[in-house]
């Protein structure tokens, strides 16, 4: 596992150091434009306003998207079986400390993780996933997640996202300060009125067509590294569940579904499992994606027949794809160990429309800090968190039921479910 993480840190080093040759070629021809021999400056500026973003996402990235995507931390009691799950996977995984759990409040099923190292990191999932996976799909999506920690995908993804972000803003200022300027730097004019137009229409040439190249480039260099992630992480997840089956039974439910979330955008969309802004069809076809075809991923996943090694996944890679490139890394697949499918899977259950609705309101419900009480004439009750008397009247049998205090909310309406959970039973 450790000669596999080493080999994909260098994949993902060459990968970023190519990016940063882009953006360090822009800032010279950039400074070239604006003040003949500035080129180097130009660099220097390129890289520090690189380095300051790189510093805040190492620092400060997890929480960023985190609160950018509008999720919130839960706890084991709101909801048991995801945290039981993340629990699994972690120890499955050998992660040296359990990471946090998130819920983003989405009817779209998506899930993503973040965080620069498997001792700080996060796992973020949406109430619509939670609402639609039966555990062995869940496990399988929790799984791929952490495989993301695991194999120091992350902070990688995260850093060289910054970096196009780099490319893409230094470009945008450059290109609109052309408006302002007439495509002509001060000194430029000067040389006008000496002769050297020509040379100045040159560069300006050269300059305009970089700053609109470079962008196109880092941004086919990200995929790139999107795309091979995916796939990697789509092993190990399988390795760590062995059960190929709930992953990509879980991606067939996720892309099946709406996939559009109002929280994602360009930023956090390469994170998450499925992209959440593109269109399913455009999804599957297009090269450009920053996540390989889900029904490419479902198709290789069912063929892992003979085992869950990397060498098997593989072998399913090379079928369906009809290629002799290797997904995974030299190391990985030099390991020759048997591991055998799990059979034993959870039956499929019946799509229950109005189920899913109401599971999924009351977890949101939950998230917006909503008390559920259960009455003692077996009645469930929703108390919003606006509500401020410290009774609330039961509808059926008009008996007063105490409101508990916010910091309360969330342990009585675990006790609320397991009320509620028992008395169906009975």
């Amino acid at each position: 596992m450790w000669e596999l993480i080493r080999a994909n840190k260098r994949k993902s080093f060459i990968l970023i150091s190519l990016m940063g040759t882009v953006l360090l070629l822009l800032g010279y021809v950039i400074g070239e434009f604006y003040s003949p021999g500035a080129g180097f400056g130009g660099m220097a500026i390129a890289f520090f306003v690189w380095a300051g973003l790189a510093l805040l996402s190492y620092y400060s990235g997890d929480s960023i998207l985190l609160m950018a995507s509008k999720a919130k931390e839960v706890t084991h009691e709101v909801h048991p079986q995801l945290y039981n799950v993340v629990e699994e996977m972690k120890i499955a995984a050998n992660l040296p400390k359990m990471p946090k759990i998130y819920i983003i409040n989405e009817e779209a099923p998506n899930a993503f993780a973040t965080g620069r190292s498997p001792d700080k990191a996060a796992v973020a999932v949406t109430a619509g996933l939670l609402s639609r996976l039966n555990r062995d799909e869940l496990q399988g999506v929790i799984a791929h997640e952490i495989a993301h920690i695991n194999n120091r995908d992350i902070l990688y993804v995260t850093m060289s996202g910054v970096m196009l972000g780099a490319v893409v803003l230094i470009s945008q200022v450059f290109l609109r300060s052309l408006w302002f300027t007439g495509g002509h730097s001060r000194r430029y004019r000067s040389r006008d009125r000496n002769g050297g137009g020509q040379a100045q229409m040159i560069m300006m040439v050269v300059a305009i067509a970089f700053a609109i190249l470079a962008p196109i480039m880092a941004q086919l260099l990200y995929f790139a590294l999107s795309r091979k992630r995916e796939y990697l992480a789509d092993a190990t997840g399988a390795r760590l569940t062995r059960y190929p089956e709930g992953l990509a039974s879980a991606l067939e439910k996720i892309s099946k579904g709406n996939m559009q979330m109002k929280s994602a955008n360009k930023v956090t969309a390469p994170m998450y499992i499925i992209n959440p802004l593109a269109d399913v069809k455009k999804q599957f076809s297009s090269w450009t994606s920053t996540h390989p075809p889900t029904e490419e991923r479902i198709r290789i996943l069912r063929n892992m027949m003979h085992g869950v090694n990397y060498k098997d996944y593989q072998d399913a890679y090379s079928k369906i794809k009809g290629k002799s490139d290797n997904v995974i890394p030299a190391s990985g697949l030099k390991d020759q160990e048997r591991i055998d499918t799990r059979t034993e899977g959870q039956p499929a259950e019946k799509t229950d429309d109005k189920k899913q609705k109401r599971d999924l309101g009351d977890l949101m419900r939950k998230l917006d800090q909503y008390a559920f009480i259960a009455c003692a004439c077996g009645l469930r009750m929703k108390v919003p968190p606006e509500y401020k008397k410290d009774k609330v009247k039961c509808p059926r049998c008009g008996k007063d039921n105490k409101v508990p205090p916010p910091e309360l909310v969330a342990t009585a309406s675990a006790a609320a479910e397991a009320v509620d959970k028992s008395s169906r039973k009975k």
